[in-house]
């Protein structure tokens, strides 16, 4: 591992397209809320597990607890490996294994927390969703219960525990996040074949009754 120290931070524009992996589970920048993962305004220099209102896994909040707190050279460790650093988080990423990338995205966050107090005026840099969504669809009400009998092809390889032994977690969810994963699947956007076949078989609806139940039973 390049130690982030010697390395140093690298080009924030270029991490901005970095970024773009993240973005799917993370937000930053003005108006930035927590998704799956937490926002990540003010990141540097926040005791690990320590957001207030976020649900973190027992081990993060655990390292937290221990000390452990977000640097360079921490974030550059979680950013090659998240599991290395963090052994059970739920954060379900592979890591970013080239250090210019990782040098580069950190640049990009730290601009979020040389000033926290100044953070909700700077400049918007929340990233677009992957696949814009008509309101119609996004104001689907999803039904929990046909949702819940939808799962059940689902759990095949997702568990409904939120467990992830190498298949990503999916309770807990933020019902939009979800929908919008789920869209961008079924216009190929996102580029995982079997994921794509699932999606393209399902209504808006029943996307709309599968987010609500994997969101329920994640709270």
């Amino acid at each position: 591992m390049v130690q982030a120290e010697a390395a140093g931070f690298g080009d924030a524009e270029a991490g901005a397209s970095v970024f773009r992996k993240c973005q799917s589970c993370h937000s930053v920048g003005a108006g930035a809320e927590d998704r799956v993962g937490p926002h990540l305004n003010g990141l540097f220099g926040r005791r690990a597990g320590a957001h207030d209102g976020f649900r973190y896994s027992e081990d993060m909040a655990m390292m937290g607890a221990d000390g452990l707190t977000w640097t360079l050279d921490t974030l550059n460790a979680y950013l090659e490996n998240p599991k290395a650093l963090v052994s059970r988080t739920r954060m379900n990423f592979a890591g970013l294994k080239d250090a210019e990338d990782r040098a580069d995205v950190l640049a990009f966050l730290r601009q979020y927390s040389d000033n926290p107090a100044n953070i909700p005026e700077a400049t918007p840099t929340a990233m677009a969703p992957e696949v814009e969504l008509s309101p119609e669809i996004l104001a689907i009400v999803g039904d929990r219960d046909y949702g819940e009998y939808l799962a059940s092809e689902c759990s095949t390889c997702h568990q409904s525990s939120g467990a992830d032994d190498g298949i990503p977690s999916i309770t807990g969810w933020p019902e939009d996040d979800f929908v919008i994963a789920m869209h961008a699947y079924k216009e190929k956007i996102r580029p995982h074949p079997v994921m794509q076949m699932m999606a393209g078989r399902l209504s808006d609806e029943e996307i709309a009754a599968l987010a609500a139940y994997f969101a329920e039973i994640g709270g």
